[in-house]
């Protein structure tokens, strides 16, 4: 099964609207040229943040605007608007519990997996979407500076 890409596609997009708010047409078609993916995705996801009070549109224009503060939206916020409370990491239940792995995988990924999962959300807690975007810029700066 194909890992999802919703979540790196919903910062993907907020990011562009930041980055380009006063910059370029803010349409679907355009944020998805930038991600390469379908305007559909793009306008799936958007709806999403829109029902979450992340971002504000005008029906009918290309202009999508943040209606919070990416210093203060943090990337377990957006996770949890994109990917609800799924799990990062699932076992498969379907092992052979005569076999002495088969009979234990199960109860010692659950720990190591839960203990990975909190960690990573305690992560995601504390990096906000204007994290990503500073961090965005300064890697495009240096692209700009080795060109020369």
């Amino acid at each position: 099964m194909k890992p999802s890409t919703r979540f790196s596609d919903a910062i993907h997009i907020l990011a562009f609207i930041q980055v380009y708010r006063d910059k370029a047409t803010l349409s679907s078609e355009t944020i998805a040229q930038s991600i390469g993916t379908s305007s559909v995705v793009v306008r799936r996801l958007m709806g999403k943040l829109k029902t979450a009070h992340i971002l504000t549109t005008t029906p009918g224009s290309p202009d999508p605007k943040l209606a919070v503060d990416p210093q203060k939206l943090t990337l377990l916020q957006i996770y949890l608007i994109i990917e609800g409370n799924s799990q990062l990491f699932t076992i498969d239940p379907k092992t052979n519990p005569a076999c002495i792995v088969g009979g234990n995988i199960q109860t010692v990924l659950r720990h190591c997996y839960q203990t990975a999962e909190e960690a990573a959300m305690a992560k995601l807690n504390q990096t906000t979407l204007q994290d990503i975007i500073n961090a965005i810029l300064v890697h495009q700066a240096q692209k700009e500076v080795d060109k020369k």
